[in-house]
Order: C-alpha cells, then sequence, then structure tokens
C-alpha cells in the first residue's frame, strides 16, 4: 500500500476524533502484516490523563482484532506533527520495523523510522 493511500484513511479517520479540549483533531491508520488498515482518532477527556491517541487507538484496534503485526502507521495533524513518546513506545511494541508516515492536513507527508522516532526504547525482555 501506497503511503498516500494510508495518509487517506488517516485523513478520514481525523474526522471522526473528539478533541473537544485541545481542538486538536488527529487521525492515524496502521497497516498490518496481513494488508489489513485500522484507524483511529484521539478520544479526549475532561480528565486528561484519560485521552487516547490516535496512533494509539488504531493500534489497539489492530492488535484487539488479532492483527499484532504492524508494518506501517500514518499519523495526520494539521501541522505534521509527529507521534507522542507513548505513541512511539506502543508503535514499537508492535511495529519495530513500521514506516511512519506523517503528514499535515494540506498533503504533505515525510517519512520516517522508529529508530529515528525513539532511539532508546524500553523493549521487551529476551527481545
Amino acid at each position: 500500500m501506497e503511503a498516500k493511500e494510508l495518509v487517506r484513511h488517516a485523513i478520514e479517520a481525523r474526522g471522526n476524533a473528539y478533541a473537544h479540549y485541545s481542538g486538536y483533531p488527529v487521525g492515524a491508520a496502521v497497516l498490518t502484516a496481513s494488508g489489513q488498515v485500522f484507524t483511529g482518532c484521539n478520544v479526549e477527556n475532561a480528565s486528561t490523563g484519560l485521552t487516547v491517541c490516535a496512533e494509539r487507538t488504531a493500534i489497539q484496534k489492530a492488535v484487539s482484532e488479532g492483527e499484532p503485526s504492524i508494518v506501517a502507521l500514518a499519523v495526520v495533524t494539521e501541522d505534521g506533527a509527529s507521534p507522542c513518546g507513548a505513541c512511539r513506545q506502543v508503535l514499537l511494541e508492535f511495529g519495530e520495523g513500521a514506516r511512519v508516515y506523517v503528514a499535515d492536513v494540506g498533503g504533505a507527508i515525510t517519512e520516517t523510522t522508529l529508530a529515528e522516532l525513539l532511539p532508546s526504547p524500553f523493549t521487551r525482555p529476551n527481545g
């Protein structure tokens, strides 16, 4: 799947964001090893610590549907911000070699790697 198609899925997911507190909607799409796409949006809460990022929503949907191997992630924000540290760590758990596409709403896409985003991650015991 091309980066632009995965970004298109993330743009669509961004439209469902519940961002009433920050006013910063985010959409994400993950591509699994089997070729399935799972999307997510940020879901905020008045108790800020209960907010869930778009990237983690998409990853958790994939894993909960039996697709724990992520090969690519696209995230779309107004200004092309990259995933937060928590999302980077979760992505590493399920997609160590995954490609990461960061896009803004204007269509500019930057490709990066998890190693660039999270150079010193926590790792699972024995692997």
